[in-house]
């Protein structure tokens, strides 16, 4: 039998994920406890998304557990052993402005959770990949101090640096730099993952995502701005625009297209490795930009602020450069651009409310 354990599968990554591996393996083991509610709320609760995937994919099987409790963890993975062929690792403490709020749970949930994760996985089923969704948060605002250039819509990097082409590379520094405390804890966890590629000898990707969104997006004010921003944008709720001139510019990739990189990286795994996995030059947008998209496709007017005061540790200008993915694996490619994406969030939304 293949399995597949897949955590945060009720989230927009891992429910993709769900969705996507579902027919690619025996039996999709997902565990999530809807802690998305508990961090954000109850609007941003995946209680539906639960019970969509329960009710819709048949091989999927649903497990309450907190990935911060080793024993539940380790049950799990002992009960399947080296049938688990893929481990996806979605399940996190989003927020840097949440982390600020309670530093231990951020980091027990992003790093501790992690570990127990990882080590389940080398004692029980070594062989299997595992996948970690890790964030470009791990560069702190070292990017902040690139030369950026203000344009009327959108910062931009000047056209003379090595990034302005395809983005910034995984070659960037995350030391010396300011990371949020949630920034942190994903830190911890994404150098965990690398060292039980590199030193245990283990199949393991860390993928740094840019803004990762998609239909499936449970947004709120503090995490899924994309998400968040079109349902402002169909309710008519107030939106607030955190600094920078509301011209910080955001790379944003499809959950499909980046679940698909996921099964790429899967069919031929490497040690250790990490990956920045955004939009790239292909969908990026910057706030002023995005809030143009929504008003076009709702065809209403936003109701929004700006706030000078930026979110502490907050990018201007990022997008990913993932010309290293797509040199290891070339058939890779983006399926969706940004109007895609805003468009297919707009269309869930209105699906879901009525």
């Amino acid at each position: 039998m293949k399995i597949c354990i897949i955590t945060g599968s009720s989230g927009l990554i891992g429910s993709e994920s769900v969705s996507f591996f579902s027919s690619k393996f025996d039996k999709i083991i997902g565990i999530d406890n809807n802690m998305r509610a508990v961090f954000f709320g109850q609007d941003a609760s995946t209680e539906w998304n639960t019970k969509r995937l329960t009710s819709s994919v048949a091989n999927f099987e649903h497990h309450a557990i907190d990935i911060r409790n080793l024993a539940d963890v380790e049950k799990l993975f002992s009960t399947y052993g080296n049938d688990i062929k893929l481990i996806v690792h979605t399940a996190a403490q989003p927020s840097h402005d949440w982390a600020a709020r309670e530093p231990i749970t951020d980091f027990t949930v992003n790093a501790n959770g992690t570990l127990n994760m990882l080590e389940a996985t080398r004692l029980h089923c070594p062989q299997a990949t595992f996948i970690f969704t890790s964030t470009n948060k791990v560069y702190g605002d070292t990017p902040n101090y690139l030369p950026l250039v203000e344009l009327e819509k959108r910062w931009e990097i000047d056209e003379k640096h090595p990034y302005f082409k395809e983005g910034i590379d995984e070659l960037m520094s995350i030391d010396h730099t300011k990371h949020s405390l949630f920034g942190a804890s994903k830190v911890a966890a994404d150098v965990l993952v690398q060292e039980y590629g590199k030193y245990f000898g283990m199949n393991t990707g860390v993928f740094r995502g840019g803004c990762l969104t998609g239909p499936n997006h449970s947004g709120t004010q503090l995490h899924g701005f994309l998400s968040y921003l079109m349902k402002c944008a169909i309710t008519g709720d107030h939106y607030t625009v955190f600094g920078y001139k509301g011209k910080q510019v955001r790379d944003n990739i499809h959950s499909w297209d980046l679940v698909n990189m996921f099964w790429h990286f899967y069919q031929n795994p490497r040690q250790g490795e990490v990956y920045n996995a955004g939009g790239g030059r292909h969908s990026n947008c910057s706030m002023a930009e995005a809030i143009e998209l929504c008003e076009k496709i709702t065809g209403k007017k936003m109701n929004y602020s700006y706030s000078k005061d930026n979110r502490i540790g907050d990018h201007i200008w990022w997008v990913s450069d993932v010309s290293k993915f797509k040199a290891h694996y070339p058939t890779w490619s983006w399926k969706f651009n940004i109007t895609d994406i805003l468009t297919q969030i707009s269309e869930n939304i209105s699906v879901r409310s009525k």
